[in-house]
């Protein structure tokens, strides 16, 4: 009996394994590049303008501020190995590798990088100029497989396990390293850090889900099986009938549920009234849409 692969079974063997070696690199440059414009953030806004951040980076800042001699890169590579261990037996190993390259990634380039940006005089701009940065940063990161360390890895496992949104999370377990900070700074810092806070984790959450935003749509029609043929025709978009009842008359209707982006919503408006001007329409914003040619569910 011959034994050994096939040549198709090395075909297949060298595809997976080529497929698996672009996902990890894939993975790695998200986070180291997400990690760097996060550290150029710190650096250049919020250290200079004395602000708090919350989290782990918060935390940082404040052993910084009254530590000044220490640098501020390796005091988070510090604060965050107990997080690491909890992260390893909690979410899973393969995030908790990555996270640990973009917790050594953000670790060195806030360490050894100070970029030179122009002063901002308004504190305001500031913390939104800030927000913008490290929330693009922290977005990139997490769109990955991994994280930069922090409570990331807290609002992830939180996340996987409740669902909640991870930005919100942030929001929320940065605003109390906040709190704790208006024990060592003037308020108006704090309030300022507070900004900042919250405008970031609007930026993460833009970021992680923004590509997968779309626009639900609802259709009360007595033409629904011609609107979702031209549905499908025109827009190749998937349509599900659903059953109703037409309250004041009392007779059977279709009702014809889709998901659409919203440059094709003009269009989409142009054939539904076309062919039945007497047509219902309901448009509602998603706040992420998961499945086939819509996304994909991110696994840790």
């Amino acid at each position: 009996m011959q034994s050994g692969f096939s040549p198709l079974g090395h075909l297949s063997f060298l595809v997976g394994f080529l497929s698996g070696w672009r996902r990890i690199l894939w993975n790695l440059f998200l986070i180291t590049v997400g990690s760097a414009i996060f550290a150029v953030g710190l650096n250049a806004v919020l250290i200079p303008q004395g602000f708090v951040s919350g989290g782990v980076v918060g935390i940082s800042l404040i052993l910084y501020y009254i530590f000044p001699a220490y640098n501020p890169g390796l005091i988070y590579f510090m604060v965050n190995i107990p997080l690491i261990v909890l992260g390893w037996f909690t979410i899973s190993r393969t995030f908790m590798l990555y996270t640990t390259v973009g917790m050594s990634v953000f670790s060195l380039v806030s360490g050894i990088v100070a970029p030179r940006f122009p002063t901002i005089e308004d504190p305001i701009l500031a913390a939104i100029f800030a927000a913008i940065i490290c929330g693009v940063g922290a977005g990139i990161i997490l769109r990955s497989r991994g994280s930069a360390g922090g409570f990331d890895i807290l609002a992830v496992a939180l996340s996987k396990k409740w669902g909640l949104r991870v930005g919100g999370t942030l929001t929320f377990l940065n605003a109390l390293v906040l709190f704790a900070g208006a024990y060592f700074f003037h308020l108006e810092i704090i309030l300022y850090s507070f900004l900042y806070t919250y405008a970031m984790g609007r930026v993460i959450d833009a970021v992680m889900t923004g590509f997968n935003q779309r626009k639900s749509i609802l259709i009360v029609s007595d033409h629904a099986e011609e609107i979702g043929r031209q549905i499908l025709m025109r827009f190749d978009r998937g349509c599900t009938y659903l059953k109703g009842t037409g309250g004041y008359s009392g007779m059977d209707k279709k009702i014809i549920f889709s998901i659409i982006t919203l440059t094709e919503l003009p269009k989409m408006k142009e054939l539904i009234f076309d062919l039945d001007p007497s047509a219902f329409l309901v448009v509602n914003d998603t706040l992420e849409v998961l499945g086939k040619r819509h996304g994909s569910l991110r696994v840790y």
